[in-house]
């Protein structure tokens, strides 16, 4: 079972706010399976909500419950300051979640209707980074359960082109410093992933400062955003992508049950030499198994209940594409007046301010359909 905090001052219109975790491949913890049976309670028979946390006991291991701040803010007691109550939980495991999250996300809202009242009127998920993913899935499958959703920096647009976007990263960095990490973009050997921070991070560092020319070469060959055009800025963003490549592959691989990445046709650009980077990068062909695997984890933009979205423009882990992504799959559904986007001018992922924080949400909350009954407990 999946580890649960309530943070609740007051149920405000009738409000509960369902939080997806905030960063993948990082959140959750040890869970052993899905949670058992709860038992059955007459409707509104739970406590009355009071400040403070409560925590869920794990049927396994204990689970970690995600951090909150999001750009230095913390989500709990920004809701709570608004007046809302507010609940979050871990995954049942670590790694690439995708339904198996909108599912945990089903779990807490029904944990909280059978354990407090008055039963909340509206239930909304907040999601970010990957939990913007599951927050978007949990909106498109579970509308009669969920109102709305704001999904912030998630790559709610293409599942696939999130992945390709790490690896696709990692073998340019390989073209242009070869050795410095040993293996391959889609095989990391164990002790890489081990000695990552205390190893191969100065090195890649170094090679970088060593080198700057092919560092601006690989900024502008992958069009990755980076804060500055110098060494150290530019080692920002690779650290903080190749980190993926190197904690996360294993585990999507298992998870897809094959190798997803596919760039046996790609065509790269923006090198001093285009002839010699596309004869020379690494090619892989996806495994069909894993390619058909990954839709399950993609949203199909078939919107029922309000979505927005907020994204900072120059997010180096996320990239800003994932929101015309979206737009292209909300505009082929049909749902264009059920999406509303927001662009923050600013680099960093999830680097965002309180009052942008507070702003989507209020945009969520004055969207979300039906009548609201102010109750104050």
């Amino acid at each position: 079972m999946s580890k649960t905090r309530e943070h609740i001052r007051r149920l405000k219109s009738g409000f509960v706010l369902v939080l997806a975790c905030a960063v993948p491949a990082a959140c959750g913890g040890d869970g052993d399976g899905l949670p058992g049976p709860e038992p059955e309670l007459p409707a509104d028979e739970g406590v009355t909500p009071s400040a403070g946390c409560a925590d869920g006991v794990p049927a396994g291991r204990p689970l970690a419950l995600p951090d909150d701040q999001v750009g230095g803010q913390s989500l709990a007691a920004t809701v709570n300051g608004l007046g809302y109550a507010y609940s979050t939980t871990s995954y049942r495991r670590n790694g690439l979640l995708g339904p198996e999250g909108a599912e945990d996300m089903v779990e807490l809202e029904a944990t909280v209707r059978r354990v407090y009242r008055p039963d909340p009127g509206r239930s909304v998920l907040v999601g970010v980074s990957e939990g913007g993913m599951v927050a978007g899935l949990a909106a498109e499958r579970h509308p009669a359960l969920f109102d709305g959703a704001l999904a912030a920096c998630g790559p709610v647009g293409s599942l696939r082109g999130q992945l390709d976007y790490f690896v696709d990263f990692r073998v340019v960095f390989d073209y242009l410093f070869p050795g410095v990490i040993p293996g391959t973009a889609v095989d990391i050997p164990a002790d890489v992933n081990a000695r990552w921070e205390t190893t191969y991070v100065p090195a890649v560092v170094l090679a970088l400062a060593t080198s700057l020319a092919k560092a601006r070469e690989l900024v502008s060959i992958t069009e990755v955003p980076v804060e500055r055009d110098d060494a150290i800025a530019i080692a920002v963003t690779a650290v903080g992508i190749l980190w993926y490549n190197v904690k996360g592959t294993a585990d999507a691989r298992q998870r897809l049950g094959g190798q997803p990445f596919d760039n046996s046709t790609r065509v790269y650009a923006g090198s001093q030499d285009d002839a010699g980077l596309n004869a020379g990068v690494a090619r892989f062909t996806a495994d069909p198994a894993a390619l058909v695997a990954m839709n399950e984890f993609e949203t199909t933009g078939n919107l029922q209940v309000p979505v927005v979205t907020l994204h900072t423009t120059g997010d180096p882990i996320v990239p800003f594409e994932q929101q015309s992504l979206y737009t292209a799959k909300v505009t082929r559904a049909g749902a264009t007046s059920s999406l509303t986007q927001n662009a923050v001018e600013r680099y960093g992922h999830c680097n965002f301010e309180a009052n942008e924080l507070i702003g989507a949400f209020s945009s969520l909350i004055g969207r979300v359909r039906g009548p609201v009954a102010v109750t104050n407990r």
